[in-house]
């Protein structure tokens, strides 16, 4: 009998305890205690720790916030800022944030920015406002002001996906340099030597990285002619716009590396509409590998990102720092993978 079959047992209308939780995992409760404590966690084997993670999901355990807050004086809350609910990127980083967070007794606060630092800066005072207890927040930009007075007040923030400039808060992103050479790399081995890069705004961290190592890795291959144009966001239209802006002005790539997987979508509505097709006189690359990328016409080539595992990374540091009230300076940058799917293709003929 597995842990689901066990888990069915439980009735949903009480509230699960830590002795639901010893008893799926077939440990004893002071383990489960242990398990789901930052500070003490290193006293348990990491496969018992995984199996107590999975045994809370199925029970639906939350350790009693109101308890744990009055005795450690903390909202048991943690702000979570995102530039673009809308882009499918997200939901995955906040699946991981949950999951590490809700076992731990945690809540977390969203708020959307539209990518308006305006709007941005009255919700992060806003959730300073409601006493969270930490911040992880995906929408930094590189000119950020309102993080660097967060950053000097003391407050536990830490960075996810983008950094915010010279504020020295912790990091955890994709390895965006060697997804983006991968790319290239992969366009150069199928013979492709006319490359552009559509490419995000350059106030955003991940946009400026990509861009450079799109550069330096078409310059360690002196016959390929690369090129950067900018799209004004990390959205289908902007892609869409970039791409009829490039192709109206003479330009004849082979090959487009997209700053993400949406403004990969926007070119290749663009190259529909120039009646060109992909991969057939342009092949596309993405960078995320979002859900349903592998279902756009034709299924597209892509970098995929662990965005699940980074927004658990995330969530670990800022329930560390909220325990130990200490936020170490560090970067945390996870390997990234490129996905070879059906648009890209040798260039034509010539």
């Amino acid at each position: 009998m597995d842990m689901t079959d066990n888990a069915a047992r439980f009735d949903p209308a009480r509230r699960a305890t830590i002795e639901d939780v010893a008893k799926l995992a077939k440990v004893h409760k002071g383990t489960v205690s242990r398990a789901l404590d930052e500070r003490k966690r290193h006293q348990v084997a990491r496969e018992t720790i995984e199996r107590v993670e999975r045994a809370a999901r199925q029970v639906g355990y939350v350790p009693n916030a109101l308890a744990r807050g009055l005795r450690t004086r903390n909202s048991m809350t943690i702000g979570v800022v995102l530039p673009d609910i809308t882009n499918p990127f997200f939901p995955p980083l906040v699946r991981g944030i949950e999951r590490f967070v809700i076992p731990r007794g945690y809540t977390s606060l969203l708020v959307n920015t539209d990518g308006d630092q305006a709007t941005e800066r009255t919700a992060l005072m806003s959730l300073i406002d409601r006493r969270v207890d930490g911040l992880i927040v995906a929408s930094g930009q590189r000119d950020e002001s309102a993080l660097s007075e967060l950053y000097a007040a003391g407050v536990k923030v830490v960075l996810l996906n983008r950094d915010a400039g010279d504020v020295a808060y912790p990091l955890v992103s994709g390895d965006d340099a060697s997804g983006v050479s991968a790319a290239v790399e992969h366009l150069v081995e199928l013979g492709h030597r006319d490359i552009l890069h559509l490419a995000g705004p350059p106030n955003l961290s991940t946009s400026s990285k990509r861009a450079l190592a799109f550069t330096a890795t078409c310059v360690r291959h002196s016959q390929v002619r690369g090129k950067v144009v900018e799209a004004e966001s990390l959205t289908t239209g902007a892609g869409e716009s970039a791409m009829n802006h490039a192709l109206e002005s003479g330009e004849s790539p082979t090959a487009v590396v997209a700053g993400n997987d949406l403004i990969a979508l926007g070119a290749l509505r663009a190259l529909r509409a120039h009646d060109l097709r992909c991969p057939d006189d342009i092949s596309v690359v993405g960078f995320n590998d979002m859900p349903f990328a592998e279902d756009f016409n034709p299924p597209l080539t892509t970098v995929r990102v662990p965005t699940e595992a980074m927004g658990r990374r995330a969530a670990q540091l800022i329930v560390e720092a909220i325990d130990s009230n200490v936020l170490d300076q560090l970067t945390v940058t996870l390997p990234v993978s490129l996905v070879v799917r059906s648009s890209t293709a040798p260039p034509p003929s010539r």
